[in-house]
């Protein structure tokens, strides 16, 4: 089975067949998904599945809900792969392996991508990346507006934020430029005054022979950090932008290491 919340919330069975459940029974899924193999207590979880709503007996409800999610889990449940609803007193818990919710498949490659940096394994460790962020599919938990899930959101958005910086600094090391300029078009769209995804952008176009269009790219970030924070750009954006209008030898080659850009 797979539990997907990197994205839409989604219970699919092996085959890869959609599971039909309420959208309340979603919210429960997506609850338990999000802290897997965890315990959570019976406040909790009707706070984050019914927030301000809450039925007249919650506990009740909770306990109708879990029993849903308990025979959908087992209906489509493949033989080894454990994910089951467990009541504990006072409280409930998702019991996963790690391939059957994205999510932890998601860190559990992260972990292993960043071993593979330490170990000088940079191939290794980029395709570990690509394949950890190739799991997400839009927002995480697109189809919950609650309080608890756009703090969920906030935590996994800056998770994927460094497993991409992480990816492209690998991939520009490795001489995958090109490759890498429409993803990096696409992050600095997403988040258009980090200077360090910009830098990126720039040393991409410029390694891949396009040169004005990193300068323009270095121009349209200083025209929006000017506009929407009244500032110019950090020193280490300025420096690069100095190397790319010389033609600097220095930045035609290795990984671009952020701390290293202003040396």
């Amino acid at each position: 089975m797979n539990v997907q919340i990197l994205g839409c919330i989604e219970l699919r069975a092996a085959d890869g067949t959609n599971i039909s459940v309420s959208p309340t029974v979603r919210r429960l899924l997506a609850t338990l998904a999000w802290s897997a193999n965890s315990f959570i207590t019976d406040e909790d979880v009707i706070g984050r599945v019914w927030e301000s709503r809450t039925p007249a007996h919650p506990r009740g409800a909770l306990y109708t809900l879990a029993t849903r999610l308990r025979k959908g889990l087992q209906t489509v449940g493949a033989s080894g792969t454990t994910c089951d609803v467990v009541r504990r007193p006072g409280g409930y818990t998702l019991v996963a392996a790690e391939e059957a919710i994205d999510v932890l498949r998601f860190r559990a490659l992260v972990r292993q991508a960043r071993d593979a940096q330490c170990r000088g394994e940079e191939d290794v460790a980029l395709k570990l990346y690509e394949k950890a962020l190739g799991l997400c599919h839009g927002q995480p938990l697109s189809d919950v507006r609650t309080a608890w899930a756009e703090a969920a959101r906030v935590t996994l958005g800056q998770e994927l934020r460094t497993a991409r910086i992480n990816s492209a600094e690998l991939a520009l090391g490795l001489g995958r430029c090109d490759d890498y300029v429409p993803f990096l078009h696409e992050l600095v769209s997403t988040h258009p005054l980090d200077e360090r995804i910009t830098s990126l952008l720039m040393l991409a176009l410029y390694r891949s022979g396009r040169q004005d269009e990193a300068l323009h790219c270095f121009r349209s970030a200083r025209s929006r950090l000017v506009a929407e924070l009244g500032v110019e750009p950090g020193s280490k954006l300025r420096r690069l932008h100095e190397r790319i209008l010389r033609r600097d030898e220095v930045i035609h080659r290795g990984r671009p290491v952020w701390t290293g850009i202003a040396s």
